[in-house]
């Protein structure tokens, strides 16, 4: 399917959550699907989303929010309620009669389904255990987890990943005859850059282990610069971490987090396990010089327009910082470097990246001409 293909009438059932960046995915898709003519309907799962969540979803023209009820399966304790949740999907899929199920949560492909199914996997439990706890094996709690999944990706019939990187690993975690697809997420800018501020800032789930953010409050209090952090701090599970020396924003909308974003601040991603970093690239399209760590997928999407730092090696975070702090015309060419780059991860590149792999799914003639290139 070329560029400007379009689809029009396609019915699309997007599952989508509201606790991470599942749910920003989900919307930028569904308004680059609407743009090209589908028609998107929003199934949430999980936790109920913020008063502001919800219109924004509501807002997107030709779209519709759906909120179900059903569970995440990692907030369960076991398969069953996630058993339950891909049969209410599959009967949600058949009453609005979707042309095809796009399952943002790849366990729901283990409930067989006769709608054609797209499963994406955004990260899993077993790969997110490999990277917090390295070494350990996986918590038999868990061991459904990893079955489910193992079982959804296996019968889903195509699956999807961000990155190549990720899409190998889990092509290699669960012994697949193939890895998934690539789509990279795409976001569009958050606003338009204002005059640079001596800052830093990171983004992202502070109480995931795997974002190491007790690594950069100890880089925080090394540096002569305000080091703000935006994200919980207090997990679903209630998980907790205490963060002594970074400024803690909480939780920021898109236009406050825009606000935050157009003073450029040097912007920070110490993560061990990022299938894709929706944030980085939030921060890279507001024109942020970028310090990652040094991994395969910011390897991936951001090699040449980024300073990376190995492990975690608190000194070299805290010189890398410096060094982009105290050098306006690096800090300048990083920036751009990164604006250019984010350029390549558009909200509708994204979007007709996902609707070539619907039409190879459903073939390029479907009754009724609704996939036309």
């Amino acid at each position: 399917m070329s560029k400007g293909a379009r689809a029009a009438g396609l019915r699309v059932l997007l599952t989508v959550d509201a606790v991470g960046g599942v749910w920003q995915y989900g919307l930028d898709l569904a308004r680059g699907l609407s743009a090209r003519g589908a028609v998107p309907v929003l199934a949430l799962l999980g936790p109920a989303p913020s008063t502001a969540q919800r219109a924004e979803a509501r807002a997107i023209a030709g779209a519709t929010l759906i909120e179900t009820g059903l569970p995440l399966d990692w907030l369960c304790d076991g398969p069953a309620p996630i058993r339950a949740a891909g049969a209410a999907i599959e009967a949600l899929a058949r009453d609005l009669r979707s042309d095809l199920v796009q399952l943002n949560m790849p366990t729901l492909a283990a409930t067989p389904h006769a709608v054609p199914t797209v499963a994406v996997t955004h990260g899993c439990v077993s790969t997110w255990w490999r990277a917090a706890r390295p070494g350990e094996p996986l918590d038999p709690q868990f061991g459904w987890h990893h079955d489910m999944m193992a079982t959804g990706l296996r019968a889903a019939d195509r699956l999807v990943a961000p990155t190549a990187s990720y899409a190998a690993l889990i092509a290699r975690h669960y012994a697949l005859p193939r890895a998934p697809q690539v789509v990279h997420n795409g976001r569009a800018p958050l606003g338009q850059p204002g005059a640079l501020r001596d800052e830093v800032l990171t983004v992202g789930r502070l109480w995931d282990r795997v974002k190491r953010a007790e690594l950069l409050d100890r880089v925080a209090a090394r540096l002569a610069v305000p080091f703000s952090a935006a994200g919980a701090a207090t997990g679903p599970h209630g998980e907790h971490i205490d963060l002594a020396h970074l400024h803690l924003l909480g939780q920021l909308d898109a236009d406050a987090l825009g606000q935050r974003l157009a003073a450029r601040p040097v912007f920070v991603s110490a993560a061990s396990f990022e299938p894709f970093g929706l944030a980085v690239l939030e921060a890279a399209g507001a024109g942020c010089a970028l310090v990652l760590s040094d991994t395969e997928g910011f390897r991936e999407l951001w090699d040449g327009a980024a300073v990376f730092v190995p492990g975690d090696n608190e000194d070299g975070y805290v010189r890398a910082i410096e060094s982009v702090i105290g050098d306006a015309a690096l800090r300048r060419r990083l920036g751009e470097a990164a604006r250019r780059r984010a350029a390549r991860y558009a909200p509708q590149a994204m979007a007709d990246g996902m609707l070539a792999i619907y039409a190879d799914l459903l073939g390029a003639a479907v009754p009724g001409g609704r996939i036309a290139a």
